[in-house]
């Protein structure tokens, strides 16, 4: 009888189970940090676009509007597609751009 009062707790499979589950919950914690800090949270109500490879042959733009997003990706050509010229941009020396749209 003396045995079973004397087992190591160290030993008991239930503390091993609790530990487990402690675990997963700080896991699945961050697991939602992360999720809450994305600027692509499916939660968020925020307008974003997402630039990915700037520059690049293989740049890609993702856009969030509400509960929509788009994804453009660069093409081979320059200039792709149909328009016409519909003004011009300036950029100031403080980085900000104007556009002055052109007269019809």
């Amino acid at each position: 009888m003396s045995r079973f009062l004397e087992h190591d707790e160290a030993d008991d499979p239930i503390l091993s189970l609790v530990n487990l589950i402690d675990l997963f919950l700080v896991v699945i914690g961050i697991l939602l940090i992360v999720i809450v800090r994305n600027p692509l949270n499916p939660f968020s109500k925020e307008n974003v676009v997402v630039i990915e490879n700037p520059g690049q042959a293989d740049q890609r733009m993702l856009i969030k509007q509400g509960e929509e997003l788009r994804r453009y990706e660069a093409g081979d050509e320059i200039g792709e597609g149909e328009g016409v010229k519909a003004g011009i941009t300036y950029r100031l020396s403080d980085g900000r751009l104007i556009y002055v749209p052109e007269g019809s």
